[in-house]
This record gives structure tokens, sequence and C-alpha cells, in this order.
């Protein structure tokens, strides 16, 4: 986050890729002005009821942000402060931000803790977030959301490359499946993110390696246990023709209740987030990692057996993509490469993951944002192209240097 910048806010038009821009701005101190966002639906215009708990989330972190909202919502103008994190005194007395989600939340609750991660990092005390509310689906979901179990596998493992790995935490306590329609669901979730670093590290990642081990989370809330170990043997059957050394955990929970007031009945309550699911996650030799996440639909009617081969079929299909990081991972690591120190930092991504919507349209916000261009060069291996990024020097304002 620079001190000073300029003020005219950056233009943005459209509600895609909405949490990237306000990470961006937020870490280079850079306001935005975002315009047409959902302008043409006639049902449900302007910023969705989980892209405002972002916003609120982002105003329990930071210090002295501004958010303007249009009235129809279809223009937000964020001008961002200081992440404070949990600091207390601000938005947070006792050191934790409980963060409640909206019923109506259609986003997994990984939506909102991967751009938190990123902040984190940057923040000026430690970050401990809690995640409640009727909203909260720690499942993976039809709209792309991982699960909480590949956060915590896949993604938060990539921050020791960038010497980010004491005192983080992701804790599961309470689980929950997507609601009905695939809204809500009524789990809980615990962030703990005490590692703040000035710069990060620069990192040069050029050998995906080879497989050697495969590691799972096999996940049923509410329904019968059963439904893990068809899934597991299902996902065992497919991946040990690969890799012996696989190990899928069981995770067996009741499902999560929610506030129902019925008229005779003030303090009814119902359950909701019915389901099970599996994360798988493949380690290599060098450290990559690799990742795939299924769970059953809100609407049902799916068997244990068809997830575990999906899951276990994804995970080869993302692995076969090659490269040093995989789809979920690559936005998190090229960003904090540009928020590195100001050295060339290297990393090697399949063509299938580096021209994917998400990370070509992050090259281009991060140039808006006054980054350098990425060099790209084929690399050793075929399908294979090693990106080059010269780090910004971003930093971290709030962190003294020791």
């Amino acid at each position: 986050m620079a001190t000073t910048q300029p003020s005219t806010p950056l233009k943005f038009n459209g509600a895609g890729h909405l949490t990237t821009r306000l990470v961006l701005a937020t870490l280079t101190g850079r306001p935005v002005r975002i315009s047409q966002i959902r302008a043409s639906s006639h049902t449900n215009p302007g910023l969705a009821p989980h892209e405002v708990s972002f916003l609120r989330l982002l105003d329990a972190i930071t210090n002295g942000s501004a958010i303007e909202f249009s009235m129809t919502g279809t223009t937000l103008v964020y001008k961002p402060g200081l992440i404070v994190g949990s600091a207390a005194g601000y938005g947070a007395s006792s050191g934790v931000v409980k963060h409640e989600l909206p019923r109506d939340c259609a986003r997994g609750v990984s939506w909102f803790l991967i751009p938190l991660c990123m902040l984190a990092a940057f923040s000026k005390a430690q970050v401990n977030v809690i995640f409640t509310g009727s909203g909260v689906i720690t499942s993976a979901t039809d709209k792309g959301d991982v699960s909480v179990d590949t956060v915590r596998t896949a993604i938060l493992p990539l921050y020791k490359n960038f010497g980010i790995q004491n005192n983080i935490e992701l804790r599961v306590l309470k689980r929950s499946n997507a609601g009905p329609s695939g809204r809500g669901g009524g789990g809980e979730v615990q962030l703990v993110f005490g590692h703040q670093v000035r710069l990060p590290k620069t990192i040069h990642i050029m050998n995906p390696g080879r497989v050697k081990r495969i590691r799972g989370v096999a996940y049923a809330t509410g329904v019968a246990g059963a439904n893990n170990a068809r899934m597991i043997d299902t996902a065992r059957g497919v991946l040990n023709q690969f890799v012996a050394d696989t190990y899928i955990f069981s995770d067996v929970s009741s499902a999560p209740l929610i506030p129902a007031p019925e008229r005779n009945n003030a303090a009814a309550k119902k359950k909701i987030g019915v389901g099970f699911g599996l994360s798988l996650v493949a380690e290599s030799s060098t450290g990559t990692l690799y990742s795939a996440d299924v769970a059953s639909s809100a609407a049902g009617g799916e068997a244990p057996e068809d997830i575990g081969k999906a899951c276990a079929y994804q995970l080869l299909e993302s692995i076969s993509q090659a490269g040093c990081a995989s789809i979920v991972a690559a936005p998190t690591m090229l960003t904090l490469m540009a928020m590195g120190s100001e050295d060339v930092g290297r990393l090697v991504l399949g063509k299938e993951v580096l021209g994917t919507e998400e990370v070509v349209q992050l090259a281009r916000d991060l140039r808006v944002f006054g980054m350098s261009g990425w060099g790209l060069r084929d690399g050793s291996n075929q399908g294979d192209v090693v990106v080059s990024i010269v780090g910004r020097g971003v930093g971290n304002v709030g962190r003294k240097i020791a």
C-alpha cells in the first residue's frame, strides 16, 4: 500500500473480477470507480448480497476506507484505507472480527477467504476473522468456488514460497453444504493469519516435479457417513493406478441449524446445508500442489460414487495441465509476485492455466494499477510457459522494518 497515490479513481465497468480489483485497490492505495454493475438486469441490478458483504469485510479490516454506492447499486466508488487487520480498537474490540454472511449468499466462503488471505499478509496486525451466519457455505459450490479444505491444503501452503508461513490457521468450526437453490448454509469458519511481511520474497519456481502423494478430505454433512466411504473407495480406485501413496480423511458432521421463526414458535430452527463432497490435493516432489473439489448439488440426486469419480478425474486433469501452479492457485501466486521486491520473479505455468479468463484479466488489471507487464517464453517442457514478473515493491506500510 503506497502512502501517496493519485486521487483520481481508476475506472472499471461490470461486476466481473470485483474482488480482484478491490484487493488490488487496497494493496496499492488507488481509489476505484466501478460502473455498470448488472445495469442491464431488470430483476437484480447492482451489487449482489455477497458482494456487499465483501465490502463490509473490507471496511472491518481497514481503517479510513470510504465506500460509496449509487441509489441503484450499479456504481461503486471505493477509496481504500490502511489494512489494520483485527487490531483492537479498529472495529474489533476483542481482537476478533465476526463477519456474518446473509442467508441469500450464493457464494462459498472461499470466495471471501482467498482475497482476505492476500490482504492479511500486508496487514498492520494479525487478521482473525470468524465467518458466521446462515449464509456460510464451507463446501464447493456450483458457482465454481472451492471448499474450505482446498483453501487450507492447496492455497495457504503457497504463502510459504514467499516467506509467509508462521501463525496461519484455517479452522472449520461447523461444516455446511449449499442450501436450497445453492444459497445459504449455516456453517462457521475461522481464519487466523498472524504472519505479516514488509515485502514478499522473490520466487523462482521452474520445476513442477512428479506427483508423489495425494491427500484429501471427504465430508458428509447431515447424511450418513457411509457416503464418505463410497466416495473414498471410488476415488482411490482411480488414483491408486497412478500414485500408491493416497490417503483421504473422512469427516462426518451433523447439519447446522438456522433460525426459522414460525407463527406459533418464534424460536423454531431448521436444518440446512445437507450434502457431501470430496476435496483432493496432489503434491509433487518439488512441492507443487494440484487440487480438485466436487460437492453434491443442492438439488440432490447424485450418488457418492459419481462425486468420487468426478473429483479423481478433475484432479488428473489439473495435473495434466502441468506447470507449477493450478488454476486455483495461479492468481494468488502471480499477485504476490507483482507485490514483491523490485526484482524479477519467475513461475512456470501450463498454457491452459495461463490462457484462462481469470489469469488474462489479472494481467490486464495489474497493468492498470501500475504494475509492470509480464514476460513470457516457452518452458523446457512442452506446454509450459515461463512467466517473468518484476515486483512493484509496494510492500506493507503498516509494518516496521526489523
